[in-house]
């Protein structure tokens, strides 16, 4: 099926990338709205925006089969009051502006999809949180997914469809969280971490882009909707799985007071490394989406081989 225009608002970051150049043999143009300008490559073209103001971006929108919101300070930072407010602000002010100009468009996005995050979920050892039956959790990471969720929901817009696409790891080689823990393994310390019991909710960087294209051509699904491989796997069986597939016969293992230290030092929270997700995609699932990779180690011999 070919597309008219796809939209990604903040798309000049990693999943942006993946992104743009899954849609990009798949749609006549792809617009990634950034704060700076960059070479036109093929049929994907980027135009300005601050995030914050109205401008000629908006009317870029007019039509577009969909818009993906990809805006957020990265949270793997220390949680600092002025981190805090940034985490909040890049993630709410532009959600609030691109509802304020779909609501005044004749004719909008068909499908609005906001890249939020399955941390939202509690941590979780006893069962897989799901759309359906799945808890919200307590702390800071948490607050700021619900707030995120309900700028978006809170817009008015009639005339587009909506989802918030909860978002697990996803795992590629260029960027994200991958490369950091592949870079342990290579320097001989990925082992487990914590406990090593903790669960990690994951999906490779094409089931990523391949679900949101699900996602467009089924227009019965809106909502919440999470984005996670069905198989979530505790750590230790996560970084053996890196170890095998890059060839790693050993890595020494990292307790939670070392990686209390260590966090300090790198300027992150051990909460992103610590904290149990075990998310499930139920909503992908019994619409019959088919992951590519639906196992840990079908996603790391793929990474590897393309390396």
């Amino acid at each position: 099926m070919k597309y008219g225009k796809i939209i990604l608002a903040g798309g000049n970051g990693y999943l942006g990338g993946v992104l743009a150049k899954h849609f990009s043999s798949l749609a006549n143009e792809v617009i990634i709205l950034a704060r700076k300008p960059q070479a036109e490559t093929g049929n994907i073209k980027t135009m300005l925006w601050d995030g914050k103001t109205m401008g000629d971006w908006a009317h870029s929108l007019q039509g577009a089969d969909l818009l993906v919101n990809l805006c957020g300070k990265n949270v793997n930072c220390r949680y600092t009051e002025k981190n805090k407010k940034e985490i909040f602000d890049s993630r709410l002010i532009p959600t609030r502006l691109l509802g304020k100009a779909i609501k005044e468009m004749e004719n909008p996005p068909k499908l609005w999809i906001n890249i939020t995050s399955a941390t939202i979920y509690r941590h979780a050892e006893d069962r897989p949180q799901d759309e359906f039956t799945g808890e919200i959790g307590n702390g800071f990471s948490i607050e700021v997914c619900k707030a995120w969720e309900k700028s978006f929901f809170e817009n008015e817009t009639p005339h587009t469809r909506k989802i918030a696409l909860r978002m697990g790891i996803v795992l590629g080689l260029k960027d994200g969280a991958f490369p950091r823990l592949l870079n342990l393994v290579k320097l001989g310390m990925g082992g487990k971490q914590g406990n090593g019991e903790q669960y990690m909710s994951w999906t490779h960087e094409e089931d990523a882009a391949r679900s949101i294209e699900w996602l467009l051509n089924h227009p019965e699904i809106e909502g919440v909707v999470n984005c996670t491989a069905p198989e979530a796997v505790k750590n230790h069986v996560f970084m053996h799985s890196i170890r095998k597939a890059f060839g790693r016969s050993f890595g020494l293992p990292a307790p939670a007071w070392l990686l209390a230290i260590g966090a300090k030092v790198i300027g992150t929270e051990t909460e992103l490394i610590l904290k149990s997700r075990w998310v499930k995609p139920a909503v992908l699932l019994d619409s019959g989406f088919e992951f590519k990779y639906g196992k840990i180690d079908e996603a790391m011999r793929a990474l590897s081989g393309e390396r």
